[in-house]
């Protein structure tokens, strides 16, 4: 058995499309045609409305820590690190972690912009404190 790319990338789903995206240096939402609402985690249809007509924009990359936890590691593992819940400006929420700040100096409330980082040849959304902040 082979394993046939298909012709169209968006063919392989919402969440494949987000990471191709994220590749491309590019952090995208979903956004609902029909209601207006701004998407996250990628889905096949809007969770407020039910339209299944999404399209993909910038996000802003700013948001707000709404939620903050630091994990403990020996530093032979990369010491420790904060997890954060993220509260983006266009309205959902995202899992994420804050970084250039020591984990626990991470506060409820401090304003945040993404960027992309890769690791282990993947892209993934990470925080950094807004100007000011921290």
């Amino acid at each position: 058995m082979t394993n046939v790319a298909p012709e169209d990338p968006a063919k392989l789903g919402p969440d494949a499309e987000f990471h191709r995206r994220l590749t491309a240096g590019e952090f995208c939402l979903q956004k609902c045609r029909s209601c207006g609402s701004h998407i996250f985690f990628p889905r096949a249809i809007c969770p407020e409305c039910g339209a299944d007509e999404l399209d993909w924009v910038a996000a802003t990359g700013a948001g707000t820590v709404y939620s903050t936890s630091v994990i403990r590691q020996k530093p032979e593992r990369g010491g420790d690190y904060n997890y954060a819940i993220i509260d983006l400006a266009e309205g959902p929420r995202m899992v994420s972690r804050v970084e250039n700040i020591p984990p626990e100096e991470v506060a409820i409330d401090m304003k945040v912009t993404a960027r992309i980082i890769t690791d282990e040849d993947r892209p993934y959304i990470v925080f950094d404190p807004a100007d000011g902040e921290g």
